[in-house]
């Protein structure tokens, strides 16, 4: 019973101790009832009927969001006409798995957007677990319900494209086309001597259909992973994604993952991100502004190879890969690179831009067939469609939330490539609002999906 003498804002209401000692209290006789009913319904033998002779007990621990449960759960003799020896538990084999599955998907839920440290001490503060909850658990359970995840994919593929043409005109009209950017990102790596030694990569993007809805986004560690098509190729098709709906595909160019989106739809287009090109430039031209500027000419070489004339030429060049026309912009890069090498003591300076420029030529070259006319598809109107290939919104943006966010910036912890992978499923399965359908769809007799959204914001 709780009382209350007065009525003031401090004492109005139930404290969060309060409510924590009555829910304990409702789970304990809860489940208590739960137990008894079980063991009472396989008391009896179910070949003869007779009930089973009674050895010892035990007591078994269950985990759960509103306490920890000290169960006593007795062993019985198997019963002679089955022909088998030896006891059983019948409550250990009803609680398997020792923690409720609704604590791990908050454990796996609040890890996802903070801390192993901070989402123990939240989920302690929220909830009368009944014990203090240690970072170490949090992280086990949110690896175990990854890996579960992952094992649920399919095997991997060269080519997911597994109809033909005639098919596709007997399949419904498909919906506007979906828009996936796909970039890269770098984390802390465990074994990291310095601030610029030990970082790996990890691939994320996002998928987002043009003609509305919610978008879907995927990450995974490039060097850990072994199943990256089809994971990306499942994301798709969750979105509905048909054979003869289409896709564009917009990355950065990487020979990481250049090829991760080829073979998954039958209608798609693979483009070069807008905003990698503008960027490559911009470190070029940074590096031109160190050049010397001579007055006139000069003796050991052109003189129009000075800071403000290489500017101009790179800007020729940007303009020239805006509207498409690849092969006349590498004319340009290769007769700038000729001219650089005309120099007898080129100098430091122009030594770092003739590098630069080459590595440049290598990117445009290998991603010529990618870089399409982007000034007339903005002209003629697909800002909405393709705004990501100008303004790399939503590769970026992906990269930002799912990898910065929690693994970079304000949290710059140190990682494997199997702890971040494993942490990045679960964390874009969050992302996705689809983590709790999983938990539903494992077990199916438990309660109907809850609000989230209030606890969530506060975490």
């Amino acid at each position: 019973m709780l009382e209350r003498q007065d009525l003031t804002a401090a004492s109005a209401g139930l404290r969060v101790a309060e409510a924590h000692q009555v829910l304990a209290s409702v789970q304990q006789h809860l489940l208590t009832a739960q137990v008894a009913t079980a063991l009472a319904d396989q008391a009896l033998c179910d070949s003869c009927g007779r009930p089973y002779r009674h050895k010892d007990s035990r007591t078994i621990v269950l985990r759960s969001l509103f306490g920890t449960l000290q169960l006593t759960s007795p062993r019985w003799w198997r019963c002679p006409c089955t022909g088998q020896t030896g006891t059983f538990s019948p409550l250990a084999t009803l609680l398997s798995e020792r923690a409720t599955p609704e604590l791990v998907r908050w454990e796996a839920t609040y890890a996802a957007h903070t801390s192993y440290d901070a989402a123990a001490e939240l989920l302690g503060q929220a909830f009368p677990l009944g014990r203090t909850l240690h970072a170490a658990a949090v992280r086990r359970h949110t690896e175990h319900v990854a890996e579960r995840l992952d094992g649920e994919l399919g095997d991997e593929r060269f080519s997911f494209v597994d109809t033909c043409p005639a098919d596709w005109a007997e399949l419904p009209r498909p919906d506007l086309p979906l828009v996936v950017g796909i970039d890269g990102g770098y984390v802390h790596s465990s074994k990291q001597t310095s601030r610029r030694d030990g970082w790996f990569e990890v691939i994320a993007g996002r998928s987002t259909p043009t003609g509305g809805g919610p978008a879907k986004c995927f990450a995974f560690v490039q060097t850990h992973d072994r199943k990256p098509k089809r994971r990306v190729y499942e994301m798709l098709r969750g979105q509905g994604m048909a054979d003869n709906q289409q896709v564009t595909f917009l990355t950065d160019g990487g020979e990481d993952i250049r090829d991760l989106p080829l073979y998954l739809n039958p209608q798609a287009e693979h483009l070069l991100d807008w905003f990698h090109i503008t960027m490559r430039l911009t470190v070029l031209r940074q590096t031109a502004k160190s050049l010397p500027n001579p007055a006139g000419d000069v003796e050991d070489g052109p003189a129009w190879t000075t800071a403000d004339q290489v500017d101009d030429e790179l800007t020729r060049i940007r303009w020239l890969l805006w509207h498409g026309n690849t092969f006349r912009a590498l004319q340009l890069v290769d007769s700038l690179a000729f001219d650089l090498d005309c120099f007898d003591d080129p100098g430091p300076e122009r030594q770092q831009l003739a590098k630069r420029l080459a590595e440049f030529r290598g990117y445009i070259d290998a991603n010529t067939a990618r870089i399409p006319n982007y000034g007339e598809r903005r002209r003629y109107g697909e800002r909405r469609r393709c705004g990501e290939a100008i303004s790399s919104a939503t590769a970026e943006s992906a990269v930002n939330q799912i990898i910065s966010k929690r693994m970079v910036k304000k949290q710059q912890m140190r990682w494997t490539p199997r702890g971040a992978h494993l942490l990045l499923q679960v964390r874009t399965r969050v992302l996705n609002d689809q983590l709790a359908d999983d938990f539903t769809r494992w077990y199916p007799t438990s309660p109907a999906r809850e609000a989230t959204e209030p606890i969530m914001n506060a975490a």
